[in-house]
């Protein structure tokens, strides 16, 4: 049994918690918001009212937080992760933030000889829940190899990617093609819709040809196909189109220090940054497909009308 801390009680981070105490360890976990502590306590888990208590003996930290500001408050500000931690403790930050937070961090962690990894994940809640989700892991080899046990206990899949900040730099590549993906199979169901085609029969022709994809099999945005999709329960989030929006924008931010042409990912981060603004940030990110497809009466919009939803200078200039 190891002690492990888990800071960042959300969506994602509560399963996540839960999963390592079903694992034996014993996990003492904070939250800004108590009311997620206090849920994590109902489950079984200690609950630590301030940040440093839970980093109090704890031979593994575990951070699953929203933002890259959190990240580097949480690791760097007082009374923080770093500041807290015992010798020799291990540090997974599971966030998905921008890759230069994650490179400050770790450098920070290996001045305090601490080992780090970033460890963002794929699966959305139902994988956090399941314990199936997909770990894109940046590190050095020592430290990835410590930290693989205790990601077994919450996913299924674990890939190290290299050195600090690539498991961010995966991360950011992997949701690219996701969102741009969604936006894709959308189009093809409302184009499907137009010209009469049950949605089943598009889903079950295209999910066993070349149109196959992960977000037609697993999140299909149309109601029926998937049972499991979002589709199904009013596009209820499991994986928010907010979310996807931050992520598209890191994606964003890494091509253009990169110097990396990304066009139809800028494309897709200006379609949901306009979803968002529309007052869905809250939905699933496979509820594009409603703004796409517009309000009801208007059916019958133009062409030229349609591709002025998007923004052509924020697409050139991103």
């Amino acid at each position: 049994m190891t002690q492990i801390g888990f800071i960042g009680l959300g969506n994602m981070g509560l399963p996540m918690a839960r999963n390592l105490m079903k694992a034996g360890h014993a996990v003492t976990g904070y939250d800004v918001d108590h009311g997620m502590t206090d849920r994590f306590a109902t489950a079984g888990g200690v609950a630590a009212t301030a940040l440093d208590m839970a980093c109090m003996g704890a031979e593994v930290i575990v951070t699953m937080l929203p933002a890259g500001k959190d990240v580097r408050e949480v690791y760097l500000g007082r009374g923080g992760v770093l500041a807290s931690a015992q010798q020799g403790a291990l540090l997974i930050d599971a966030s998905t933030v921008d890759i230069e937070t994650t490179r400050v961090v770790a450098a920070a962690a290996q001045v305090n000889e601490l080992a780090m990894v970033d460890a963002p994940v794929s699966g959305g809640v139902a994988g956090a829940e399941a314990g199936t989700l997909a770990f894109m892991v940046g590190g050095s080899d020592r430290a990835v190899a410590r930290a693989q046990p205790f990601l077994a206990a919450m996913g299924k899949t674990i890939v190290h990617a290299g050195g600090p900040g690539h498991g961010q730099a995966v991360k950011i590549c992997n949701n690219m093609i996701l969102g741009v993906s969604m936006i894709a199979v959308s189009e093809a169901f409302l184009l499907a819709e137009k010209l009469g085609i049950d949605p089943q029969k598009l889903f079950d022709i295209a999910s066993q040809a070349s149109g196959q994809c992960w977000a037609m099999t697993h999140c299909c945005p149309v109601p029926g196909p998937v049972p499991s999709s979002a589709a199904n329960r009013d596009y209820r989030a499991g994986f928010s189109a907010a979310m996807m929006l931050k992520d598209l924008k890191l994606a964003q931010e890494a091509a253009k220090t990169a110097g990396a042409t990304v066009p139809i990912g800028a494309a897709a981060a200006a379609l949901y940054r306009l979803f968002v603004e529309d007052g869905s940030a809250e939905m699933d990110f496979s509820g594009i497909i409603t703004f796409l497809r517009g309000p009801q009466e208007a059916n019958e919009t133009p062409d030229d009308e349609q591709a002025a939803r998007v923004p052509e200078t924020e697409v050139a200039n991103n």
